[in-house]
C-alpha cells in the first residue's frame, strides 16, 4: 500500500482553494526560519507556532484565532467602499466590477484596513490582528503586503482612496476627495 505524504503547505493550499468556509489553521512545526513563517502565513495560515511550545501558549493562540474567526463570522456583510465592493464571505474584492486577484492574507489585510478607514493602525496592531503574530516580532511582512495592496487596489487619488504611511507609527486608509466633518468650521 502506497501512502501519499503531503506537506502542511500543500494541505493548506488545497483547503483554501477547495473549501468555501474559512477554517482556522495554526501551523505547529519545527520549521522556524522567517521565510518558513512568511510562506505559511501568505498561503493562508492564521497563526504559526514553533516546536517545542508551551501548552498555555498553544491554547492562547487557539483562543485568539477563535476570537478573530468569530469576529469575521459576525461581520459577513458586504462592504461598499466605491469603487470597491468587498465580500468577506467570498473573500473577494471587486474594483469597478472586476475581481482583484489576492492572496488570503492580502484580502484579510485589505478588509482590516477598509473596516478601520480613517484610523491609525500600528504595524503591531496589523501584525497581531491579521497574522496573529506577536507585535514584538521584527518583520517586514506588513510593509511588504501594504505595498502589494497599494498596487493591486490602485490606492491613489484617482480611485478615491489613499493608504498613507505614518512614519514610525503605521498606516491609515483615507478617503480622498470627500469633505471632512471639520471642513468649513472655524
Amino acid at each position: 500500500m502506497q501512502h501519499c505524504i503531503e506537506s502542511g503547505l500543500d494541505v493548506l493550499r488545497w483547503l483554501r482553494a477547495s473549501i468555501d468556509t474559512h477554517i482556522p489553521v495554526i501551523f505547529v512545526t519545527q520549521r522556524d526560519t522567517g521565510q518558513d513563517i512568511v510562506t505559511a502565513l501568505e498561503a493562508g495560515a492564521d497563526d504559526y507556532l514553533v516546536k517545542p511550545f508551551k501548552p498555555p501558549e498553544l491554547l492562547a493562540r487557539i483562543l485568539a484565532v477563535g476570537r478573530r474567526t468569530k469576529l469575521a463570522d459576525s461581520a459577513d456583510e458586504v462592504l461598499h467602499c466605491e469603487p470597491y465592493r468587498i465580500d468577506p464571505t467570498r473573500h473577494s474584492i471587486h474594483y469597478d466590477g472586476r475581481d482583484i486577484e489576492m492572496t488570503p492574507k492580502e484580502f484579510e489585510l485589505a478588509l482590516f484596513l477598509f473596516r478601520n478607514t480613517g484610523r491609525l493602525l500600528s504595524r503591531s496592531d496589523i501584525l497581531q490582528t491579521v497574522w496573529g503574530l506577536s507585535p514584538k516580532l521584527n518583520t517586514r511582512t506588513v510593509d511588504t503586503h501594504v505595498s502589494r495592496l497599494r498596487n493591486k487596489l490602485r490606492l491613489d487619488a484617482d480611485c478615491g482612496w489613499y493608504l498613507k504611511a505614518i512614519y514610525h507609527h503605521g498606516y491609515r486608509l483615507e478617503r480622498v476627495g470627500i469633505p471632512s466633518p471639520q471642513a468649513g468650521k472655524g
